[in-house]
């Protein structure tokens, strides 16, 4: 809100929020980690940001499989657990590219908020307790006392939380520029401490990382445009497949959370995950049959053997293409609109909440656990239950496949919609029944983040549901041979519309699953 007022754009107020998460939501906002940005300016222009975390230059296809062939710990946690960080770069370069105010009015307020403190509120107290507990249960008593009071006592509601390592780490990035911390001193010492406490970074690997800017999957839905991210996020080619089934299958025709819709949707969704798991990876390195995996023929002949009453075995699904050559759920999602129309989507994350449980020392750097969203063997269940194939094995410099889907959605050519949540493999899924629901139901914003959610990826052969399904949808898919397992709640989406009538401005925070505030300019 600071920056849009001071006369910053989108783009600057998100670079903002950015540095601010890093210092007030340590278990998802980050430094240490990466994420995917979205972006529409009011010109008209389209980019999507890469700035995914990489594999470190010592990565090897096996180093995270014990003498048996069985993966380890060390993929989940501690320093060798995380990729190279492409936060601060990604942010960076939306600035170079769309920012207007000064690079260091958008860090500074995060320097304050480490240097002086915020206060404490009871959602964020259980947050940082846990991240503590969770270090020193694996052995990280160091890295604990950033998220006690001085004492080593627990914070409570009300305790103001000061990040001084932290403080100093920002300003420096914030006077010196973003590179600051990827070469230099600052580099030299995260690498050099990273590496004696076990993990494989070096400096030459921070210093070789750079944010990509990518062409975004830009694609018709009944009327309207999306645009989302690309490879190596899987996101948006999931979505375009989850879309292009609803439209094939007519899924608008059944009442919204009905048993035929919602059967038709997942046995859509089983096999756009098949392709997913199977066929995508970072592009820079795999070949990706990206005009065969997006094309709406494709799409319907994968869905035309679907049976309308019974689900499919998912061991009766694969990929719809053969692969080509060989080669937390603690996320957290923002939107921003300012009032000229200009528009950002933005999803960044650690992997699991609080990363590797581990902070650079000296740094208040809190890195992330992202190696393990690599194949690290493939065809074995990573921790979010999902079995992927070679196309996603680890390699130095590689990108790990994401679920992250940031989105936009544009009616005639105005903007319509931003979308996004946190969630692991159920990003997807929340984002395209969110579209969905917007589209295809015309409910408003409040409505479609509200409505029950449901997720199916292939393997394992279950849905995942929240607990409040209601009784008539889980028997009639339970009837129809769907495996159900509950869950409290599913992802936290935040998310803007603009309203196509009086073309104003609807916030909607995900709060009912512990989402953020949202605020309208």
């Amino acid at each position: 809100m600071e920056i849009l007022r001071r006369g910053g754009n989108a783009v600057d107020a998100a670079v903002a929020v950015g540095f601010a998460l890093a210092v007030t939501h340590p278990s998802a906002g980050n430094i240490g980690g990466g994420g995917f940005m979205v972006v529409r300016m009011a010109d008209g222009t389209l980019a999507a940001i890469d700035y995914r975390e990489e594999a470190p230059g010592r990565a090897t296809r096996d180093m995270y499989l014990d003498e048996a062939g069985e993966p380890t710990q060390e993929r989940l946690v501690g320093p060798k657990a995380a990729g190279i960080p492409g936060s601060v770069a990604g942010l960076a370069l939306a600035h170079e590219r769309f920012g207007t105010l000064p690079w260091a009015d958008l860090v500074m307020p995060a320097v304050a908020l480490a240097r002086d403190g915020h206060t404490l509120d009871e959602w964020h107290v259980e947050d940082v307790v846990r991240g503590a507990k969770r270090m020193r249960e694996a052995g990280y008593d160091d890295s604990a006392r950033h998220y006690e009071r001085p004492d080593g006592k627990p914070f409570e509601v009300g305790d103001v939380w000061t990040q001084p390592e932290l403080a100093v780490t920002l300003e420096r990035i914030a006077r010196e520029g973003p590179r600051a911390f990827y070469e230099g001193d600052l580099a030299q010492t995260m690498a050099e401490q990273v590496s004696a406490a076990g993990g494989i970074w070096e400096a030459k690997d921070l210093a070789a990382y750079q944010a990509r800017e990518r062409d975004p999957i830009v694609f018709d839905y009944r009327g309207h445009t999306i645009v989302t991210m690309p490879p190596p996020s899987a996101g948006g080619v999931v979505l375009r497949q989850i879309l292009a089934a609803a439209e094939a299958l007519e899924l608008y025709d059944k009442p919204w959370r009905s048993v035929d819709e919602v059967h038709l949707y997942v046995e859509a969704s089983k096999r756009t995950h098949a392709d997913r798991n199977l066929l995508l990876g970072d592009p820079d390195f795999v070949e990706l049959p990206m005009e065969q995996l997006l094309s709406v023929e494709y799409v319907q002949r994968r869905v035309a053997d679907i049976d309308p009453e019974r689900a499919t075995p998912s061991e009766t699904i694969s990929a719809g293409i053969a692969p080509g050559k060989e080669e937390s759920h603690q996320t957290t999602h923002f939107s921003v609109v300012d009032e000229a129309g200009n528009a950002v989507s933005n999803t960044t994350t650690l992997n699991l909440g609080f990363g590797a449980r581990w902070v650079v020392p000296g740094t208040g750097v809190l890195i992330n656990n992202e190696m393990d969203d690599f194949a690290v063997k493939p065809g074995t269940a990573n921790v979010f239950g999902l079995v992927q194939g070679e196309q996603n094995k680890i390699e130095p410099g590689k990108r790990m496949l994401s679920s992250m889907t940031p989105t936009i959605v544009l009616r005639d050519g105005d903007l319509r919609a931003i979308v996004g949540s946190p969630g692991g493999p159920t990003i997807t899924t929340t984002v395209a029944q969110i579209v969905r629901a917007v589209v295809d139901y015309d409910l408003t914003m409040d409505q479609a983040v509200e409505s029950v959610r449901l997720h199916h990826q292939w393997l394992p052969d279950k849905i995942w549901t929240e607990e409040r399904i209601p009784a008539e949808l889980e028997e009639g898919l339970r009837a129809r041979g769907h495996e159900i397992t509950k869950r409290p709640a599913m992802g936290h989406a935040n998310c803007i519309e603009i309203d196509p009538q009086t073309r104003g401005f609807r916030a909607v925070a995900d709060t009912s699953r512990d989402g953020g505030k949202a605020v309208a300019y």
